[in-house]
C-alpha cells in the first residue's frame, strides 16, 4: 500500500495490490463512482490498473432508480441523484495515467482478447491518497482505433454539462485545451498508445477486489 510521507513524496503501489479508482460529483463532494482495482504497475511515470470483469463498483443513478443513460441527455444533469452498487459488465478495462496528466486511457477488449479501442478519458489529474486515486470526470472523451484512427466522444454530455451548471466557461475550455493536447499525442503515437499495452494480460491468479463499506470515505491525506 503507498503512503504519503514527510516531505510530499509517495511510495508506490505494488503490482496485485488492491486500490480503489474514484471520481467526485462534478457539483459537489460526494464520490459517485467508486471502482476497486489491481495495480499492474505504478511508478514515477505511469500508474497502470485492472478493472476485473464483475467488480462491484459504486455508480450513480437518479433518485428514483432509473439508470443514468435511460434518462433523456436534458434531464439528465438536473434530476435527483443517489449512488448504488453494482458490477462491472462485460471484459475488463486496463487504466493507464501519467502524473499530472488531465486524461487517462483506457482499454477494451472484445470477448476473447480482441482488442477492441484505447479510450482518452479526459479529467483531473489523479490525486493520490492511501486507498487509491480521486478525480472528476470532464465528460468530453476520445476513442482511438486499432487502425489509429481516432474521434470525439460524449460531445452532446459536455455540452450539456455545461448548459446545467456543472462546468464553468473557463474549465471547458481546459479540457478542450486538454483534448487538443490529447489529440497531439494520439497524431504521433506517444506513450501509452505506442506501448503495446493491447498485448498485455492480467495475471491468472489475481482475486476480484472488494468493494468496502466506506469506499466513498473522505481521505485525509492526498498528493498529486
Amino acid at each position: 500500500m503507498t503512503t504519503v510521507e514527510a516531505g510530499g513524496s509517495t511510495a508506490y503501489w505494488e503490482p496485485g495490490s488492491h486500490i480503489l479508482w474514484r471520481y467526485r460529483e462534478n457539483a459537489g463532494d460526494r464520490f459517485h463512482i467508486v471502482r476497486p482495482v489491481t495495480v499492474v504497475r505504478d511508478d514515477a511515470d505511469l500508474l497502470a490498473v485492472w478493472l476485473a470483469p464483475g467488480t462491484e463498483c459504486l455508480k450513480p443513478a437518479l433518485a428514483d432508480g432509473t439508470p443514468l443513460h435511460r434518462e433523456p441527455l436534458r434531464s439528465r444533469y438536473t434530476k435527483p441523484r443517489t449512488v448504488q452498487r453494482g458490477r462491472w459488465l462485460g471484459t475488463g478495462v486496463l487504466k493507464l495515467a501519467r502524473p499530472g496528466e488531465p486524461w487517462s486511457v483506457w482499454l477494451f477488449w472484445e470477448q476473447g482478447w480482441r482488442f477492441k479501442n484505447w479510450y482518452v478519458n479526459l479529467e483531473q489529474p489523479l490525486a493520490r491518497w492511501a486507498g487509491g486515486v480521486d478525480s472528476e470526470d470532464h465528460f468530453l472523451d476520445i476513442c482511438v482505433y486499432p487502425d489509429r484512427t481516432w474521434g470525439w466522444r460524449d460531445e452532446d454530455e459536455f455540452a450539456q454539462a455545461q448548459l446545467d451548471g456543472l462546468m464553468n466557461a473557463e474549465v471547458a475550455e481546459g479540457v478542450r485545451e486538454a483534448g487538443r493536447a490529447a489529440e497531439e499525442a494520439i497524431r504521433v503515437w506517444a506513450p501509452p498508445f505506442s506501448d503495446g499495452w493491447q498485448h498485455w494480460r492480467p495475471d491468472p491468479s489475481w482475486a476480484v477486489p472488494s468493494l468496502p463499506e466506506d469506499s466513498d470515505r473522505t481521505p485525509a491525506h492526498v498528493s498529486s
